[in-house]
C-alpha cells in the first residue's frame, strides 16, 4: 500500500475512534474514553510516522477532507469533556458547599505569583 493511502487508511481510523469518544463521552463510558485515548495517542504515533516519510509530497483533497473532519471532531470532544468536567465540579462544589480551594480566584495573589519572588 502505498504512503499517501496509508494515511486516508489511519485518517480514517482516527476519525472513527473520534466517533466512538463522542458516543463514550455521551454514555459517560470511563472504560470506553479510556480506550479511545489510547486508541488516538497510537494513531497520532502513526499519523507522524507517516508524515515524515512523505514530507515532500503534497496532500491529496482526500486527505486534507480526512485531516478537516478529525480536527474538527477532535474539538468538538474536547469541548464536550471540558463540559463534562465543569458539570462534575459544580456538583461537588454543590455537595461540599463551598468553591474547590485549588482556583485560581481562592487566594489575594495567585500561587504561581510567590514561586517568582526573590528573598
Amino acid at each position: 500500500m502505498s504512503e499517501p493511502a496509508t494515511m486516508r487508511e489511519n485518517l480514517r481510523q482516527m476519525i472513527a475512534v473520534l466517533q466512538a469518544e463522542r458516543q463514550a463521552l455521551a454514555g459517560l463510558d470511563l472504560d470506553a474514553i479510556m480506550g479511545c485515548a489510547q486508541d488516538k495517542v497510537s494513531l497520532c504515533g502513526t499519523l507522524d510516522q507517516s508524515a515524515h516519510l512523505i514530507e515532500g509530497l503534497t496532500i491529496d483533497e482526500e486527505c486534507r477532507g480526512l485531516l478537516d473532519a478529525a480536527r474538527r471532531l477532535n474539538e468538538v470532544n474536547r469541548q464536550v469533556r471540558n463540559l463534562i468536567a465543569a458539570n462534575v465540579a459544580a456538583r461537588l462544589d454543590a455537595l461540599t458547599g463551598s468553591p474547590a480551594l485549588y482556583r485560581a480566584g481562592a487566594a489575594s495573589r495567585p500561587a504561581y505569583a510567590w514561586a517568582g519572588q526573590r528573598p
